[in-house]
C-alpha cells in the first residue's frame, strides 16, 4: 500500500496524531477513536493493523496490553517526497508574513501620528 493510501484515510491520520504524543494503548486508541468517529472496536483494530503493516506504527507486548507508537522513517519518505513541493507554500507564507509587518508597521505609525500632539 502506498504511503499516500494509508494517510489518505482520516481514522489513520487521527490514530497517528494520537501515537505523535507518544506510546499509546490499543485500548486508549480504541476509546479515543470510537468516540470521535463512531466505529466498532475491530473497525479501528483494522485501522491499527493497516498502520504496522505498512510500517508507520509499531506495537509491543507489556503484558496483556498492546501498546502502540509511531515509527518515524515511512513519516520521513513522505516528507522528502513533499520537499519538492514547499517552494509553492513556502514563498506564499514569507509574503504573508512580509505583509503583516507591513501592516503592524502601518498601523503602529498610524497610531503614533494620532497620539502626537
Amino acid at each position: 500500500m502506498h504511503a499516500f493510501d494509508v494517510l489518505g484515510d482520516p481514522v489513520r491520520r487521527r490514530i497517528l496524531e494520537l501515537l505523535a504524543g507518544g506510546e499509546r494503548s490499543s485500548g486508549e486508541v480504541t476509546a479515543v477513536i470510537q468516540r470521535e468517529f463512531g466505529i466498532s472496536q475491530p473497525a479501528v483494530s483494522q485501522h491499527l493493523r493497516v498502520l504496522r503493516d505498512n510500517g508507520f506504527a509499531s506495537v509491543r507486548a507489556e503484558g496483556t496490553r498492546r501498546l502502540y507508537a509511531v515509527e518515524p522513517e515511512p513519516l520521513r519518505e513522505v516528507d522528502l517526497w513533499l520537499e519538492r513541493f514547499r517552494g509553492f507554500w513556502d514563498q506564499r507564507l514569507d509574503a504573508l508574513g512580509t505583509e503583516l509587518a507591513r501592516g503592524k508597521r502601518e498601523r503602529r505609525m498610524t497610531t503614533e501620528r494620532e497620539n502626537t500632539p
